[in-house]
């Protein structure tokens, strides 16, 4: 693979624009940039990247992306330690075990996953969810429900190298009836014990692409923060529809290929 100023670039941009909206709503960016990575490249006459290679790539940047996020929400109260514990355990060996066992699925399998997982997100995000903030010291959950999705989430999503949070960001929403806030300051920290897993799996089975890696972290580090600070400041509501919003885009657009 020829290094090109261009193609680095264009890496950048990806993973800078991917990691400033994934900041901002609480995501680890992989619902954003996967088909970026697999479609933006050999749009612009570059190398196309397998989905083998893109997901390792999104693994590694997921794992700086919600570090970054995650510094940038730790100083505003909303991150609930017990609502971590009880899905970031799950989460982390569920990701671990995907993240491995990717290297016996066929690209198109890959793909699949992604696009049932995405659409699966999306179907949640529009669903009814609870709106006002709520308190941290009188936040309640269904803990068992909280573990086993999060394992499950981890097992799938660590298949395509993401993080989980396009899917336990809505299950925090919908299922757990967490606080918006408190649900994706929560999330940005569970994306980052997860991601452990998720490039702990890709790097044992040898899909790891350094220098495409080394270019997205970069701009993970410098886009990520940025986006965490704009949220803060962003109504619960406008975050709610962006997130959806996103969703909704990349669901149409994968299964239109897919079915196409």
């Amino acid at each position: 693979m020829n290094v090109e100023i261009g193609w680095l670039v264009t890496l950048f941009a990806i993973g800078f624009i991917g990691s400033f909206l994934s900041g901002m709503v609480g995501i680890g960016g992989s619902i954003i940039k996967y088909p970026m990575l697999l479609y933006i490249p050999p749009a612009l006459g570059f190398a196309a990247f397998t989905a083998q290679e893109v997901s390792a790539v999104s693994a590694a940047q997921v794992f700086f992306a919600s570090l970054a996020g995650l510094l940038a929400y730790r100083k505003g109260g909303w991150i609930n330690k017990e609502l971590i514990l009880y899905m970031g355990i799950p989460i982390v060996l569920g990701s671990f075990l995907g993240g491995f066992g990717s290297k016996f699925l066929s690209n198109s399998v890959i793909n699949m996953t992604y696009a049932i997982l995405a659409l699966v997100a999306a179907v949640m995000m529009f669903m009814p969810k609870r709106g006002e903030e709520g308190s941290l010291d009188k936040l309640s959950f269904n803990k068992p429900l909280a573990a086993g999705s999060a394992a499950a989430v981890g097992i799938l999503s660590g298949i395509v190298g993401a993080a989980g949070a396009f899917i336990t960001l809505p299950i925090m929403l919908v299922l757990l009836r967490i606080p918006t806030r408190v649900a994706i300051a929560s999330s940005l920290a569970i994306t980052f014990l997860s991601s452990i897993g998720s490039v702990g799996g890709k790097l044992m089975g040898g899909h790891m692409l350094l220098i495409p890696s080394i270019v997205m972290i970069v701009a993970s580090i410098i886009g990520s923060p940025i986006g965490a600070k704009l949220g803060q400041r962003m109504n619960v509501k406008v975050l709610q529809w962006l997130l959806s919003l996103l969703i909704t885009a990349t669901v149409v657009k994968i299964w239109w290929d897919i079915l196409g």
